[in-house]
């Protein structure tokens, strides 16, 4: 993603820094005051996931979005650190070189496994965890079918990204994957996500955390990370299953499980002022 061509009307622009910490090159969105309230987006996504939950945050809390290794705007300067550990430790590493340890994070999907992860890499760990549709174990439904794919694709022809790019960058493609994860989107939303995954780069990078994804060392941890957790669901989730939020919330010490009926894997995207609602009243007790 080029951010002179591609992020010229990025949301939430105004707040975005870019920042050079071994071994990438970060972009990053900060704004507002207060506890600060890290905000890590899902498998191919972005910082635009936030768009309508970052600016309702930073009235009260200091908010950090961020984009993942080779997603988005960030550039992968290390391939091999697309796994769930090397990109906990690296965001982790971040956010203390630059003064802004987080006191909550909330994760999408895959970014709330790394939300739990951080809890054992941060210098000091949050007060509080957010997972929204939580993908903590594997995914399901259509994505369970494409993600594993697009693994496979990656190790056998090394120009799989481009190929993938140009099937899952058209308005068909993109509107087949996000209604095959039970969610509905504004056109606004839908053409984000088409410029992101026509992206050779992005859909690249997300392909290597595909393929370095592995779940085992977080599902034997959860039963050991004592902070209080939030997990909310939407039941018409068709990625992550309730279910699954449901078993985490029975393993994890000092979890709760909220349900949204109606909304999808995208749950704060389509519902972002309900989503957010619930997740400060959660916060405003902790922090």
């Amino acid at each position: 993603m080029d951010w002179d061509r591609d992020g010229k009307d990025w949301p939430n622009r105004e707040f975005s820094r870019f920042v050079r910490h071994r071994p990438h090159y970060w972009h990053l969105q900060v704004a507002g005051n207060g506890p600060v309230v890290l905000l890590i987006h899902g498998t191919g996504g972005a910082t635009h996931s936030w768009r309508d939950v970052l600016p309702i945050l930073a009235e009260r809390y200091r908010v950090v979005a961020l984009d993942l290794p080779g997603q988005g705007f960030t550039r992968l300067g290390a391939r091999q650190r697309c796994g769930l550990d090397a990109m906990s430790r690296d965001i982790s590493a971040l956010l203390d070189g630059e003064a802004l340890l987080p006191d909550a994070i909330v994760g999408h999907s895959a970014g709330a496994a790394i939300a739990l992860r951080m809890v054992r890499d941060l210098k000091r760990p949050p007060k509080a965890l957010v997972g929204l549709n939580a993908a903590l174990e594997s995914f399901k439904g259509p994505a369970g079918f494409v993600f594993p794919m697009m693994a496979r694709m990656m190790a056998l022809n090394p120009f799989s990204a481009s190929e993938i790019s140009r099937w899952l960058g058209t308005a068909a493609g993109v509107e087949y994957m996000i209604a095959g994860i039970g969610s509905e989107l504004s056109p606004e939303g839908l053409a984000l996500y088409r410029r992101l995954v026509a992206d050779r780069h992005h859909t690249d990078a997300t392909l290597a955390m595909v393929a370095q994804w592995s779940l085992d060392g977080l599902q034997h941890d959860l039963p050991s990370i004592d902070v209080p957790t939030l997990l909310i669901v939407g039941e018409d989730d068709r990625a992550v299953p309730v279910s699954g939020s449901v078993r985490a919330a029975a393993r994890l010490p000092r979890a709760e499980l909220a349900r949204f009926p109606g909304l999808g894997h995208l749950a704060h995207e389509e519902a972002p002022e309900a989503v957010t609602a619930r997740i400060e009243a959660f916060l405003d007790d902790r922090l």
